[in-house]
């Protein structure tokens, strides 16, 4: 579910939604999802002094908090 949600987020902002690719590695207590974009669409991602990035990292913790797990964003290059 949490991997959806930030899939949603991330295709939202971007202009090539076809090349997000999101895989979620999970671990005994926490997640680690792992954001892939387009080259081109890396700076809508982060946002300016990575206030989107911040933002998205906001809404995984909320949600991921409400289904008692601990999960983690991270913006592969």
């Amino acid at each position: 579910m949490l991997k959806h949600l930030v899939e949603q987020m991330a295709k939202a902002l971007v202009d090539n939604p076809d090349k997000v690719r999101v895989s979620e590695i999970e671990g005994e207590q926490t997640s680690v999802i792992e954001l892939k974009v387009a080259k081109e669409d890396l700076g809508k991602v982060i946002g300016r002094q990575g206030r989107t990035a911040r933002a998205m990292r906001t809404i995984l913790s909320a949600a991921s908090t409400k289904l008692n797990k601990r999960a983690v964003l991270e913006i592969i290059e």
